[in-house]
């Protein structure tokens, strides 16, 4: 075999390896959840803005630097006028529903099934109205 062709047989084994690799490593990454961070502090969300895929799981990391409780709420306009007028004292049952105690963290995992643009809002007196609430697009995947 000539040097030349050894080196294309060389280079095409290590793209067809590569490419091989690639394509585990893609898969994999896809189902570990993609983690998103979010601080709350001086009653305000930070990012106020996040985008994520469709389809996949993500965990939301929630820090709480304020000394009072908050909530994150995600959701559609008919879900945050439901919990306008609602009486629930604290969420713990929708991963999509947290109250975060003061000075705390909470991590909740959700899976969005459709791309959409929706929104997420603390619901406790005044704090909406004061600007805590954040827009959460989720993509085609």
């Amino acid at each position: 075999m000539s040097i030349d062709r050894a080196v294309a047989a060389l280079g095409l084994g290590l793209a067809t390896a590569l490419g091989a690799a690639a394509i585990a490593s893609t898969v994999g990454r896809s189902e570990q959840p993609l983690v998103v961070e979010i601080t709350i502090h001086y009653s305000h969300f930070s990012p106020s803005a996040i985008t994520v895929p469709a389809g996949r799981p993500v965990t939301f990391v929630i820090h709480n630097t304020d000394p009072i409780d908050h909530e994150w709420i995600v959701g559609d306009a008919a879900l945050h006028e439901r919990h306008r007028t609602g009486t629930e004292p604290f969420h713990n049952a929708r991963p999509t529903e947290v109250s975060i105690l003061p000075l705390s963290n909470r991590t909740t995992t959700v899976t969005f099934a459709q791309p959409g643009t929706l929104t997420y809002v603390c619901h406790l007196p005044g704090h909406e109205a004061y600007g805590m609430t954040g827009t959460l697009v989720v993509t085609g995947g």
